[in-house]
Order: C-alpha cells, then structure tokens, then sequence
C-alpha cells in the first residue's frame, strides 16, 4: 500500500504550520513529549510549548512526587535525561500491603513485592537487569527543572502564555494565544489538564465522576531508613501510602505520603495546627520508620475518575490529565501521560519520516489506538480497587484479605502484576522500550 493510500491527502508540501507543533501546558508528560521530538527531528520540527505557569518555572510543583515506572525510566535514559533525573530519584525496591484500622494494634501484612524471587524472574523476563526496581519515587520540582532545561537546550520555544482559542483548518490550525499573538500549526497537543479548556472547546465529551475522597500530600521526615520500602495501607476512608524519597532533612530520611481521607473529614483532620495535623497523620503512619516531623504540606485536593470519550479531534491530540484522571493509589497516573507521550512521539515521528502531516486524523487515530484501552483499563481497575478497600465491611475485608494473601503466594500472579506497574508489559512504544523513535 502507497503512503498516499495510507493516509490520503496527508501529504505536508510547503503549507504553512505544516512542521510545527503546539503543546498547550507544560507538565512532566508534554514537556517530555516536547523534548523527544524536538530531539529526534531537530530543526525541521518547531515546537512550542504555551503555559503561563512557565514565569514560576519549577517550582510551583514543589511539594509533589511521583513513581517513575521501569518503562518511563527506559524513556528518559534514551533521550539522555535519567543520569540528571537520578541524583533526585529513589530506587522503590519492596512495597509492603496491608489492611487493617486506624485503631488496630497490628498492621498484618497481606501482600509483599520486590527483594524475591517474583522481582528477579520479572527482572530477567522484561527488564533485563537482575534485581531492577520497579519504580523509583522522584520528586516533582527537580524533575520538571531537568525537563526545562533540556526542553531549552534543544530548542523548543517556551511561551509564557495561554491559549485562549484553536481553530482547525484543513490545512493547519490557528491558535491565538493569551498575550494576542498568533500561531499556525500542524497539530495542537492538549495538556492543559482535567478541565481542559481545549477539550471542552472541541465538543469532546467527558465519562466521569466525583470521589468523596481528597488526596493529602506531604513530605515526612523520618527517624529510620526506609530501604527503598513503599507501604500501603487500607483504611476505611481509603489508602495510606508511604513512598520512599532521596535521604536529607533534618531527621536524615524522607518519604512522601499520599492519604486518602473522607472530604467530610479533612476540613476537621487538618484544619488544626502543626501538631494536631502531625499526631493525625502519626496514627496512620505507624512505628517503622522512628520518629516523624513535617517537613511539606500538607495539601488537600478532591479526587475524581474521568476518560475523555476520544483523545482526538481535527489537528487535536489530549494528552495526559486532559484525556484522563483516574485514583491515585496505584501512583500510574503519571505513568499513563509518559505512556501518551511516547506514543504520541512515535505516530508523529512515523508520519514525518514519510514525509506526512502529522496532524492528518489517521496519524491520530493511530494514537489514540495505542492508547486508550489501556487508559480505560487502568482507571476500572483502580476505581475497583478503590470501591473493594474504602470501605469497613467485614465480609470485603475477609474477601480482599484472602485474595491478596493467595496472590502473595503465586509467584506467576505477582509477575504479572509488577510488569503491568513496570509499565513493560504488551505492545509499549518503543520510547518505554528504552529503543529509539
């Protein structure tokens, strides 16, 4: 089949836009995705990224981290960013579950990953390396400043404004943007986040829901190393996570907490002063890692489930929290807009390697395939797991306590489940595969 039958009428000429590329929102997601392919076609691409938090630069993500998964790893050692991402990431070599109450004396532990020998077969299997973390915890601020940088190094244009309107045209779209100025473009990406304005202006619907649920956030110092050990517990109001951060602070050790509490509870949970908030959070925390203090946060934000009904429209391409949000207690949010990222990479990269528009409806389609049966199927399991263990019945808490007691047994179970969190298994884009676009 001839190009010109694969995507008919794609082909790019000298119309205007037809090498330029627009990513609205400067998060990890885009402003990765900015970098890959601006380093894979150098100067016969432009891209130009538009956000006005660009003027705050990385620190308006101060507070945050996230858990990089083998695969988005892999991404960021083949575009040359892991070994200046490294010195701010911490190896997640065990996660440790358990459920139980905020009252109860003892934390039994259901379920254990990593340090055995499901980590080192999984290792060999998709990883390659005996003994590879699964994930590392890296905290938000360096990161993104890592992405900045090299986002200026090679050349793409950073553009302290918004986007105030997209119109697409057969031949390019037109943007205007917050400071009045005007772009033609090939292809709009939006990441402008769950409530993208973009999205909302193509007519793209939205399936979703509200969680009566917040997300807290904060950075804990620690008495105790915590050994690269992530714990998980289930409460009734949902998960305490403990993810281990770089070593540093005033106690030596640090991790971040991600604490899903009742929204009716939290204006109460933390509405007191420094040391009734700290005793709050004691009571989940758990005796492990020593004595704790506070060192950020903490900060409350509602959760919410929402897929975008397609992660495409003419010369439109939704990327990240734009095309979805889901639970944040398995952390695979991040994760699934670097998924995006590289496979965006790789269809745009595909069409201008043959010489076509890469904002043409079959490049995007081809996109959104990759991706979105893995997104919709990320954010039911994590809304299943969130519905199973939120909650204080009994007969669920025999039920769930049972099952993960049998998967800690079945070393094949647990293979799978760290490849599905490695972000390595089935047909990843080659980004994830540490392999060139």
């Amino acid at each position: 089949m001839s190009t010109t039958d694969r995507h008919p009428g794609a082909h790019l000429g000298s119309r205007p836009g037809s090498r330029r590329l627009l990513v609205a929102g400067a998060g990890i997601a885009s402003l990765t995705l900015a970098v890959a392919l601006k380093r894979t076609h150098g100067p016969a691409l432009e891209v130009v990224v538009c956000d006005p938090g660009l003027e705050a630069g990385a620190a308006r993500h101060r507070g945050r981290a996230y858990a990089v998964a083998a695969g988005p790893r892999r991404m960021f050692e083949r575009l040359g960013l892991w070994p200046r991402i490294e010195p701010a990431a911490e190896p997640m070599r065990r996660l440790v579950i358990s459920d139980s109450r905020v009252g109860d004396p003892v934390r039994p532990v259901f379920l254990t990953f990593g340090d055995g020998t499901e980590a080192r077969q999984e290792a060999r299997h998709d990883a390659g390396e005996a003994g590879e973390p699964f994930a590392h915890m890296v905290e938000a601020e360096p990161m993104v400043g890592v992405l900045l940088d090299a986002a200026r190094e090679a050349g793409v244009r950073l553009v302290t404004a918004g986007v105030r309107a997209a119109v697409p045209g057969p031949r390019a779209t037109r943007v205007t943007l917050s400071d009045g100025s005007t772009e033609e473009v090939a292809l709009v990406v939006a990441a402008d986040g769950a409530r993208s304005a973009l999205r909302e202006a193509a007519s793209i619907g939205w399936v979703g829901w509200s969680y009566p649920q917040s997300g807290i956030v904060a950075t804990i110092g620690h008495a105790r190393d915590h050994e690269g050990r992530a714990f998980e517990h289930f409460l009734p109001s949902g998960p305490f996570a403990i993810l281990p951060l770089k070593a540093g602070g005033a106690l030596g050790h640090r991790s971040s907490i991600v604490w899903t509490e009742r929204s009716a509870d939290v204006p109460a949970l933390l509405g007191g002063d420094a040391a009734e908030t700290l005793a709050e959070i004691e009571r989940r925390f758990g005796p492990e890692l020593g004595r704790i203090a506070l060192e950020h946060g903490p900060s409350a934000h509602p959760l919410h489930l929402g897929i975008a009904r397609s992660f495409r429209a003419p010369r439109l391409a939704l990327l990240g929290d734009a095309a979805h949000v889901i639970h944040p207690l398995a952390g695979q949010g991040l994760n699934l807009g670097l998924a995006g990222a590289a496979s965006l990479a790789e269809a745009v990269t595909g069409a201008l390697r043959l010489g076509l528009d890469p904002g043409a409806d079959a490049v995007l389609r081809e996109y959104e395939q990759a991706r979105r049966f893995d997104s919709v199927a990320m954010a039911a399991a994590t809304d299943g797991l969130n519905r199973l263990f939120s909650n204080d019945s009994l007969a669920l808490r025999l039920t769930r306590d049972l099952g993960l007691g049998l998967v800690d047994r079945m070393p094949g179970l647990k293979r799978f489940f760290i490849g599905q969190a490695s972000a390595l298994r089935g047909e990843s884009p080659r980004l994830l595969r540490g392999e060139a676009l």
